[in-house]
């Protein structure tokens, strides 16, 4: 099952009535048709996770909530990109590859090649990814156009000018002179490969972005520089940053990263969160990915995704994942 970006239709799941209660970033209720998670006899062994920076936190906890029915599990867990996911499940050092990006046809091709299927790719999390910038910066929103601008070579979204300073944005005061310090992710990074799709139209990245090799070394840069701006999922924020509101088109409606806006798809740098898992199609998952995944799919599993500052998913898509890998 191939789970893409059409969020729009997360509408239709019943999460309008959850929203309905006040949820914010940091609570929004799990959905209750998601069951509690149930342990069974028998497993045992190593998990090894390989990818996603984005998705360190959320394979430790993860794994910490899984060892608890299981305590003699021992997990690995290894976070230096969504890139580096595929490779590790095809050379089987892996057995699961958390990823903030779709896998890629290339990806699939390669590991088709050599175990005669593709990769499955399971959405577990939603989130939102953010552009921060220093608390005290008062820009209102921005434009994808503009961040293509400030952030890309190429303005591949038809920016008309290249925006280097704070000025050309329309700020005053202290701010018009300062040029924008550019912080980002390393070509490595699912988030870094996301955010040049999306928002630079897949043009190339300014030489002055300042690569972080995570993305909490992104908005510690962000929140030590004034005049910074920077990408990262929202489960990263901090106090000393801000989220800045987009707008897809060249309007001013912009939309804050709120998880109102993530569900509805108003919000257009939403995404989901993967594990990626070497599964033959139509054969039976060893008890140890298996009840990794219900765990993960479970009540307990997605209140780890809301303590972690992403959002959970609506119980059929949960149910759907589970059944695309013989799992009831």
């Amino acid at each position: 099952m191939r789970m893409r970006r059409s969020f729009p239709v997360l509408a239709g799941f019943g999460l309008a009535a959850l929203l309905a209660v006040g949820a914010s970033a940091g609570n929004v209720p799990v959905d209750p048709a998601i069951p509690a998670y149930a342990p069974v006899e028998g497993v045992s062994g190593t998990i090894k996770s390989v990818g996603s920076d984005t998705m360190n936190n959320l394979m430790t906890l993860w794994a910490e909530g899984y060892r608890v029915h299981y305590p003699s599990v021992k997990v690995e867990i290894e976070g230096k990109g969504s890139s580096t996911a595929p490779p590790a499940l095809i050379s089987g050092q892996s057995t699961f590859g958390p990823m903030s990006r779709d896998v890629k046809q290339a990806e699939h091709d390669e590991f088709e090649a050599k175990y005669g299927y593709k990769i499955t790719v399971l959405p577990t999390a939603i989130d939102m990814l953010a552009v921060f910038v220093h608390k005290d910066n008062p820009i209102a929103g921005l434009s994808l156009a503009q961040v293509d601008a400030i952030f890309g070579k190429a303005r591949k979204l038809g920016h008309p000018s290249d925006i280097r300073t704070w000025g050309d944005l329309g700020l005053t005061g202290e701010w018009a002179s300062q040029p924008i310090s550019l912080y980002g992710r390393n070509a490595a990074s699912g988030t870094y490969g996301y955010f040049k799709e999306h928002a630079l139209g897949k043009g190339d990245y300014k030489d002055s972005v300042k690569e972080q090799p995570g993305s909490s070394s992104v908005v510690q840069g962000v929140a030590s520089d004034k005049f910074a701006i920077g990408y990262s999922g929202i489960g990263y924020v901090t106090a000393d940053v801000r989220a800045v509101p987009l707008a897809a088109g060249a309007t001013k409606d912009y939309v804050p990263a709120v998880v109102e806006h993530a569900y509805t798809g108003d919000y257009p740098l939403a995404r989901f969160l993967y594990l990626t898992v070497n599964h033959k199609p139509g054969s039976q998952m060893d008890p140890l990915r298996r009840e990794f995944l219900r765990y993960v799919y479970s009540r307990q599993g997605q209140e780890v995704v809301v303590k972690d500052g992403f959002f959970p998913l609506p119980a059929k898509i949960a149910t759907d994942s589970l059944a695309s890998i013989g799992v009831r």
